[in-house]
């Protein structure tokens, strides 16, 4: 543990920052997941409205510094990629 005041200070930043990014990361995964059920089910309209609300979620997870811009890049291609792919 450490001495330092402003060390102490730090750890329990880092534990509040760390348990918003699981929580953050926790609920794109949801998000994800629904689409990837709607595209196994062969729903297009459920799946364009699921990719519309996960690549909201997968954004704002973003801009709050939890993903890299690339990262977040890579899972929309991905996911629109895959919507776009059904028959």
């Amino acid at each position: 543990m450490a001495n330092i005041k402003s060390a102490k200070k730090r750890i329990l930043v880092i534990q509040t920052k760390t348990e918003r990014n699981k929580a953050i990361r926790s609920k794109v995964k949801t998000y994800v997941k629904k689409v990837q059920t709607a595209i196994e089910s062969g729903d297009k309209a459920q799946a364009n409205e699921a990719l519309r609300a996960a690549v909201s979620e997968i954004s704002k997870a973003e801009s709050k510094g939890v993903y890299h811009a690339n990262t977040a890049s890579r899972k929309i291609a991905r996911l629109s990629k895959a919507v776009a792919a059904m028959a």
